[in-house]
């Protein structure tokens, strides 16, 4: 086949060898299937922010942080340098997400680097050595449901341990692998301390998954794994082995609304009191 552009540099300085065949094509990138001596591995071509259709970009990219200050602002003005530098940011944060995660044990495609725009990585593999079937072309048993969904509970686990969340995950960005579900497509994972949207990110990873899972085995719709989660994250419980029972109980205690406006009023006399003190002695000094 005719090598695709953004893989021609990668074959002159002999970092593949050969683009076999095109795996994906997707809104934000396009992947091939390519030769590195032996071994057969997946080359992801970022397509550039005119071709891409990914929206809402702005609440996955809220706390990520630039180089500098000066590209902060750039970033922030949508100057020319500005939408380059946060080019550059939307196709790092992946690369970055893999190295983090692969090193947290989460279960994503191990990265082999990240060359002119390119990200060399693993090949996820079915039991018959072809590439691996995302989630929704498989068919599920109860029993395989549950186990799928209980172990992509313990991979978001691992992921906000590392502090990030993936803030798309769906049976459409996780393989199939030979040891099991393989989490793929983090160009928009988020930072979980810094973004304020992330207990809304987490809640529709956890959701989306569950939905699947559900329709293969009902009882785990009844599930509440996003808010067991969040609980233990935000009162720093959390932790990579942390056993989930998927409950939770919420608070239903209703607001006291008048006792809350009391304090308000309570405070403001209070204010004026002081004012009033400030008033009457600086009077007093006057005369």
């Amino acid at each position: 086949m005719k090598t695709p552009k953004g893989l021609q540099e990668l074959i002159e300085d002999g970092i593949i060898d050969e683009v076999i065949r095109p795996l994906k094509s997707g809104k934000e990138a396009s992947v091939y299937l390519v030769a590195c001596g032996p071994v057969i591995r997946c080359a992801k071509v970022y397509k550039d922010a005119g071709q891409r259709g990914f929206h809402k970009l702005a609440e996955y990219q809220e706390g990520r942080k630039a180089r500098g200050s000066r590209d902060a602002r750039a970033m922030g003005k949508r100057s020319r340098h500005g939408r380059k530098e946060q080019e550059a940011a939307w196709k790092n944060a992946e690369v970055d997400a893999l190295y983090r995660l692969d090193a947290a044990g989460v279960r994503v495609p191990k990265p082999h680097g990240f060359f002119n725009g390119v990200l060399l990585m693993e090949l996820v593999c079915d039991e018959q050595g072809n590439a691996a079937p995302r989630l929704n072309d498989v068919q599920a048993s109860p029993e395989q449901a549950r186990a799928w969904q209980g172990f992509l509970m313990t991979q978001i686990v691992r992921m906000l341990c590392a502090g990030l969340i993936h803030g798309d995950l769906s049976e459409y960005n996780v393989l199939l692998g030979t040891d099991g579900p393989v989490i793929i497509d983090l160009p928009q994972a988020v930072d979980a301390a810094s973004n304020n949207n992330a207990f809304m990110m987490l809640k529709r990873d956890v959701d989306n998954i569950t939905a699947y899972c559900g329709q293969y085995a009902p009882e785990l719709l009844a599930t509440e794994y996003a808010y067991e989660i969040w609980k233990l994250f935000q009162t720093r419980k959390l932790r990579p082995d942390s056993e989930l029972t998927g409950r939770f109980v919420h608070d239903r205690t209703t607001a006291d609304v008048g006792a809350v406006l009391r304090q308000i009023d309570e405070a403001r006399q209070e204010a004026e009191r002081r004012q009033r003190g400030r008033d009457e002695a600086n009077a007093m000094q006057a005369e």
